[in-house]
């Protein structure tokens, strides 16, 4: 567990000065107006981004409940109006809220560099990125279990469609460095956004409130290209004087997923979960 914290500690104060500078940009007259190029996904469960979950689990090795938490951000470092070059860092832990010490279970390390570009109603990502997991210390003494060390380089390509309050993405990536070595490459993904223009909620002048939902699916060549579908529907709080796309959004959300797991360690194993969480965006 300290060994884990150690290299936690440094990611997550690291994640918190940017998204301080990143509010400071927004509050800038000169930056109320831009808007991020490629809006982050809603239901991709290694999306970068801030939340906290609360998850019901079904599974052969994962615990009956689990708290997973995420602390990332993507921020731009170059652009103009119609593209972006962004750095993407996030740390995504896991926790066996069934047992009285709370394990640490598996803690997922990414940082990506991804390239944005708009024309209209479309947008594309391509982005290089480099992930590795670990297994937490008090997990690893309390089950006896052996560390895979998942760690690989992959690069991806999505390609997003606006259509009124609808957005529809595909793409793939594809893992070119990878441990361990049998590791098949190919990855699929697609999904389904929608996030309709009418306030459900209002806050005074402090907040509005949206409903959002979007179904995410991951097909994996490495597991002979089973699907994980990943679901969230809910309440989305935002910025009234900022554009619906920009400015800080705090969702309240439910949550679903079925399909590989998606925790590094567990990458071999079939979950399923339900639950509900909380996120920030910047």
């Amino acid at each position: 567990m300290a060994k884990d914290l150690r290299i936690v500690g440094p990611l997550l104060a690291a994640a918190l000065i940017v998204a301080r500078g990143e509010a400071a940009q927004t509050q800038a007259p000169e930056a109320s107006a831009s808007t991020v190029v490629f809006q982050p996904l809603i239901a991709d469960p290694k999306e970068p981004q801030f939340f906290a979950a609360y998850l019901w689990e079904r599974s052969a090795r994962l615990g009956s409940r689990l708290g997973s938490v995420g602390f990332g951000q993507t921020f731009g470092v170059a652009g103009g109006r119609d593209w972006e070059v962004s750095v993407a860092a996030a740390v995504f832990s896991q926790f066996d809220l069934a047992r009285a010490t709370a394990d640490l279970m598996n803690t997922d390390y990414r940082v990506g560099v991804p390239v944005t570009y708009r024309r209209a109603a479309l947008t594309v990502r391509f982005q290089l990125y480099h992930q590795s997991s670990h297994l937490g210390d008090e997990y690893m003494a309390h089950t006896n279990s052996q560390r895979v060390d998942l760690s690989f380089e992959a690069a991806e390509l999505l390609v997003a469609r606006d259509m009124a309050h609808w957005r529809l993405y595909g793409g793939g990536e594809y893992t070119f460095m990878h441990s361990p070595a049998d590791l098949k490459p190919g990855v699929l993904h697609g999904g389904l956004e929608y996030r309709p223009s009418g306030v459900l909620l209002r806050v005074g002048r402090l907040a509005e409130g949206r409903l959002v939902a979007a179904v995410d699916a991951k097909s994996f060549e490495d597991r002979r290209w089973e699907v994980g579908w990943s679901a969230v529907t809910g309440l989305e709080l935002g910025d009234p004087s900022a554009r619906p796309e920009s400015g800080w959004r705090w969702s309240v959300l439910l949550k679903a997923y079925t399909g590989p797991a998606p925790y590094g360690e567990f990458f071999r194993d079939r979950v399923s979960s339900l639950g509900f969480g909380i996120g920030l965006a910047l």
